[in-house]
C-alpha cells in the first residue's frame, strides 16, 4: 500500500529562530597611490617592491593623507546618504601580526568620516510578484590602510614570506546596521554595494585582487524577540556566492549548538 505521509506539526513548520546579520565591506579606493605615502597600489608586481619608509614603519617617518582618498569616500558618503563630518579623526587600532610592520593600523573608531547612512536595496518578490524594496541602515563608512599579506608557498612548507605591497593601500569600511535577515539578503546587499563603489568610480571592485571583500557578522535569536543574540564573525569573503553560503552554514552550525542547549561563543571564524 503506498505510505500515507503525515503532515509537518506547527512546531516543525515554523523556524526556531531567526538570523540577524550585518556586513563589514571593504573596498579599495580607486587611487594610484597609498593612504600615507606616494608608493604605488598596482596589482602584481613584484614582493615587497611597492614599499617606502612611511609603509614599512620605519622610525621618524611623516605620514600624509592621500587628499584623493578622503575625497572618494566622502563620495560613497554622499552616495549613501551618510552625515559628512568635518572633524574626523584617525586613530590606531593595535595588534600584532608579522603583515603588519607597525604593530598598529591606522584606522577610524569614533570619529569617522561618513556615519547614519541608508541603502535600498531590491527583494525578490516571488512568483509572479515585484520585487520588495527594503531600505538597510549604513553605521558608519570609514578610510583605514590594509595590511600586508604572509605568502605559505614554496619549498620550505614550514615558512611564510611577508609581502608589504598591500600594507597602507587605502580601503573604505563600510559597515551596515544589523538588518539584514536572511543569505540572499546579505548577497544582495553585497552586490548593491559592489555597484555603488564601481559606478561611482569609488573602487574598480574586482574581488579577485582583493579590491572588495567582505565580513559578516550572524547572530540567532528566538523567532518574535527583540534582543540581540552571540554574535560570529566571519572573515574576508571574496564573492557574492561565497557569503551566501558562508552564512548559510553559519546559521545551521548556531542552530544545532543552540537546540542540543550550547551557548554561541563570540568568536572570529575564517
Amino acid at each position: 500500500m503506498p505510505r500515507t505521509e503525515s503532515a509537518p506539526s506547527a512546531k516543525t513548520a515554523q523556524p526556531e529562530f531567526e538570523p540577524v546579520i550585518g556586513l563589514e565591506i571593504h573596498a579599495q579606493l580607486a587611487t594610484r597611490s597609498k593612504l600615507f605615502c606616494r608608493c604605488a597600489t598596482d596589482f602584481g608586481a613584484q614582493p615587497n617592491a611597492n614599499t617606502c619608509p612611511v609603509c614599512l614603519g620605519l622610525p621618524g617617518v611623516l605620514p600624509v593623507t592621500n587628499r584623493r582618498a578622503v575625497e572618494l569616500a566622502i563620495r560613497m558618503g554622499l552616495a549613501t546618504h551618510c552625515t559628512i563630518r568635518l572633524d574626523s579623526q584617525f586613530a590606531r587600532k593595535n595588534y600584532f601580526y608579522p603583515d603588519l610592520p607597525k604593530a598598529y593600523q591606522i584606522s577610524q573608531y569614533d570619529r569617522p568620516l561618513c556615519e547614519r547612512g541608508w541603502i535600498e536595496i531590491a527583494l525578490p518578490g516571488g512568483p509572479g510578484k515585484e520585487s520588495v524594496v527594503k531600505r538597510v541602515g549604513i553605521t558608519r563608512i570609514h578610510i583605514e590602510e590594509d595590511a600586508g599579506k604572509l605568502v605559505h608557498e614554496g619549498a620550505d612548507r614550514n615558512a611564510s614570506y611577508v609581502d608589504l605591497n598591500r600594507a597602507g593601500v587605502p580601503l573604505v569600511e563600510i559597515v551596515s546596521e544589523p538588518e539584514l535577515s536572511s543569505p540572499e539578503e546579505a548577497r544582495i546587499y553585497m552586490e548593491t554595494i559592489h555597484t555603488l563603489v564601481t559606478y561611482l568610480g569609488v573602487s574598480n571592485g574586482d574581488m579577485e585582487k582583493g579590491n572588495l571583500r567582505a565580513d559578516a557578522n550572524i547572530s540567532l535569536r528566538p523567532v518574535g524577540a527583540t534582543k540581540l543574540g552571540t554574535r560570529a564573525e566571519i572573515k574576508n569573503v571574496n564573492s557574492f556566492r561565497f557569503v551566501q553560503q558562508a552564512i548559510q552554514y553559519e546559521i545551521a552550525r548556531q542552530s544545532d549548538e543552540l537546540r542540543a542547549g550550547h551557548k554561541i561563543v563570540q568568536e572570529t571564524r575564517l
